[in-house]
């Protein structure tokens, strides 16, 4: 820590994992207030509301679906031609009326309002990949669907990580490659990332931890 040099007889990492965003300064302004990167934490704040999904992979496919439960339509915008998804979650998403299409178009700006200190999305400016033509949507809410990154660079050349960067951990376990070092939450889960599932992690790291030091006489 900063100049400090701290030693442990067992270590839970659980840095977690950051989403993805467009780096735009509007994206900031509204971070929070309409803009999300979490459907399943936040999708039900728009019901019978108009919402546009970032991105073009399973999850901003399983992201559109799901809103479709509670918005009143879901535009899925992506800047390529073809998505990278799967077959069958592309499909699920076609065949959804609820889901409208907007390929080979990115987000440029990001639109709102601020009412008695209270900010909300309006719309978006969306730009065309192929000519740079622009067109403006109204829209309440816009959700980022376009990954997210480990936070374990710090780790790099010390912990087991596949190649997106996640710690890889023992089957049924939280064990890392290194003996004593235990991962739990979204540092080592690329599928679930929610509160609930890292919280249970968080518990099989601690037991885990507390298992390993019983067995080597520390505790």
């Amino acid at each position: 820590v900063e100049n400090e040099t701290h030693t442990a007889d067992a270590v839970i990492i659980a840095t977690g994992a950051s989403a993805k965003w467009l780096g735009i300064p509007s994206e900031e302004v509204y971070k929070g207030y309409g803009v999300s990167a979490c459907a399943t934490c936040d999708g039900f704040f728009f019901k019978d509301q108009k919402v546009i999904v970032v991105g073009g992979g399973d999850t901003a496919m399983e992201e559109a679906n799901y809103l479709t439960k509670f918005a009143s339509e879901v535009i899925l915008v992506h800047r390529r031609d073809e998505f990278r998804a799967s077959k069958i979650m592309t499909e699920r998403v076609l065949n959804n009326p609820k889901v409208t299409l907007m390929k080979s178009y990115v987000i440029k700006e990001i639109l709102g309002e601020e009412v008695m200190g209270n900010k909300k999305v309006t719309g978006a400016i969306l730009e065309s990949t192929k000519d740079g033509s622009t067109t403006e949507i109204k829209v309440d809410g816009i959700f980022m669907a376009i990954g997210h990154k480990p936070n374990t660079d710090i780790f790099k050349g010390m912990l087991e990580m596949d190649e997106t960067g996640y710690l890889i951990v023992q089957p049924g376990s939280t064990k890392t490659n290194v003996e004593g070092v235990f991962a739990a939450g979204d540092v080592a889960d690329k599928k679930y990332r929610q509160a609930i599932t890292a919280a249970g992690t968080g518990c099989m790291a601690a037991l885990d931890a507390q298992h390993y030091l019983e067995e080597k006489g520390i505790v």
